[in-house]
């Protein structure tokens, strides 16, 4: 047998899957990110779901080829380092994870952009199999964005697919990277749970942080966004809308500059909205289509949740 590991490292989860040689999953396990502790807390945490995602499969760690990890952050992936992953605890520096995660499992360890990792596994499994071209799209705690041109994966010089970073508003919403008018500072999880906040502080009403709080959690995951919605809240209702034409825009000015064959949604807020969002966005990319008559085809991710950790697996294998 020859078992690789996959890590999907997010704002809010870690998810860990043990892959067959067909790509198969035969384990898996998922625990939180931690919210502080820095690089050594996340790093032994991602050990931990490694682990549990092992026993799963029966297999020791030691055992496996390899294991792929994709992260947030600016990647080296000669170096294994990860650097400037701003939706992780304290992370501002750089930090050797590949290093120091293949200390803990005893197995060689691939680091990858988590959102290119992502949208490979969808080019090569998933919804972007009939295409050329593909550009990904992940809503969650940030947007992150991968792109495949011509059947390969494009880097660019290290930093491609920051689509979460275009601006669609100069002078617009500051964004948790510190500029201003971002795609993620309207449509990221994190710049929509400030929002929240900021506007419950001014008075505003909403049953997001009650739920929040009744289901254990410390941060307004997408299954709270979800449950406010069947409320009708108000507030999740207009925050979902303002996201989604941010999205809109932001997906259109990109298909502008690629003219990608597909584009596909995935990432937590991506994979949970997108069946009942994804005409909606679509709607909101025609008006800042330059050609309008020939909108690229859009996708929800078709390996779902598991797809950043399959793609990272995937990135062991090349690796190996």
């Amino acid at each position: 047998m020859s078992e690789r590991g996959g890590i999907d490292l997010g704002g809010t989860k870690i998810q860990a899957v043990i892959v067959s040689s067909r790509n198969r999953v035969v384990g898996q396990a998922r625990s939180k990110t931690p919210t502080a502790g820095g690089p050594a807390a996340v790093t032994a945490e991602i050990a931990s779901a490694v682990e549990a995602a092992a026993q799963d499969a029966g297999v020791a760690t030691s055992r496996l080829t390899g294991v792929g990890v994709g992260s947030p952050g600016e990647i080296d992936a000669a170096e294994g380092t990860v650097s400037q992953a701003r939706n992780l605890p304290d992370w501002e520096g750089t930090f050797p994870l590949g290093a120091e995660l293949s200390k803990a499992l005893g197995a060689p360890v691939a680091i990858g952009n988590d959102v290119q990792v992502a949208t490979d596994a969808e080019f090569r499994l998933g919804a972007g199999k009939p295409y050329r071209s593909l550009l990904g799209v992940f809503w969650g705690t940030g947007v992150g964005g991968g792109l495949v041109l011509a059947g390969k994966p494009w880097f660019g010089r290290g930093s491609a697919g920051e689509i979460g970073h275009m601006v669609i508003k100069r002078g617009g919403a500051r964004c948790t990277c510190g500029r201003y008018g971002c795609m993620e500072a309207y449509a990221g999880r994190g710049a929509m749970e400030l929002r929240a906040r900021r506007k419950v502080e001014g008075g505003k009403s909403t049953k997001l942080f009650e739920i929040m709080e009744k289901d254990g959690k410390t941060r307004l995951t997408s299954g709270v966004w979800a449950k406010a919605l069947r409320k009708d809240d108000k507030l999740a209702r207009k925050s979902i809308e303002r996201a989604i034409k941010a999205l809109g825009a932001g997906i259109a000015s990109a298909v502008n500059l690629l003219d990608v064959e597909a584009v596909v949604l995935g990432g937590g807020l991506g994979v949970r909205f997108g069946p009942a969002c994804i005409d909606r966005i679509q709607e909101e990319m025609l008006p800042h289509l330059f050609v309008s008559d020939r909108p690229p085809d859009l996708h929800v991710a078709a390996l779902g949740d598991l797809g950043g950790a399959v793609g990272a697996a995937l990135l062991a294998k090349r690796s190996s």
